[in-house]
């Protein structure tokens, strides 16, 4: 229990460490949240500060997830793996030191499940990819996307084991992050992306 306490302390203060409103904060001077959809995520950052930016957070927060995904496999294993990379995910949504106010945790799924079944990331990958070519929404994207793990994960795995559930719960709670993306795609509302180069 002292392990898992220990990896859950480690984990969040990591996720907490938000790479959009750092190096929009540093860049530019101004906080991200407020800008765009107010999500401190790679997306808005691309959307207002250029495809760059967006790339350069998106790395940052997959190497984010691999830190606090080290921490946890070095503890305990595949599951203090998994264990450590929900907790990342948490810190991400409500960072610690941002007031609680963060992304929505695509990000650092993708750099759990990178550095955790490299096949099964490139194939989710190559499906986020076709679906984001055919709509050109990254929301509808992100959430279609995180819906195939499940599934994908049992057929290849064949078990329910702790990379499942754990995994299950990191999908949900990104679903749930994209409420308001839901809400506006349903409308017909939600904004595809453009690819631009620096600040609008």
């Amino acid at each position: 229990m002292g392990i898992y306490l220990l990896i859950a302390a480690g984990a969040y203060l990591i996720g907490s460490v938000n790479s959009a409103i750092l190096l929009v904060r540093t860049r530019y001077g101004q906080d991200v949240r407020e800008r765009g959809s107010g999500n401190a995520g790679s997306t808005n950052v691309a959307r207002n500060y250029g495809t760059g930016m967006g790339v350069l957070t998106l790395g940052c927060d997959i190497l984010k997830a691999a830190l606090a995904g080290l921490l946890g496999r070095s503890l305990a294993g595949e599951s203090g793996y998994m264990f450590a990379c929900l907790l990342c995910l948490i810190g991400h949504c409500w960072p610690l030191y941002f007031r609680f106010k963060g992304g929505k945790g695509m990000a650092v799924a993708a750099g759990t499940l990178l550095f955790l079944d490299g096949k099964l990331f490139l194939l989710i990958a190559a499906f986020f990819v076709v679906t984001f070519l055919i709509w050109r929404r990254v929301s509808l994207s992100s959430i279609l996307s995180v819906l195939t793990f499940p599934p994908l994960y049992y057929l290849t795995a064949r078990r329910l084991d702790a990379v499942f559930v754990i995994g299950t719960v990191m999908c949900v709670l990104i679903v749930l992050r994209h409420w308001e993306n839901i809400r506006r795609l349903a409308a017909g509302k939600e904004p595809r992306f453009q690819f631009h180069r620096g600040e609008r």
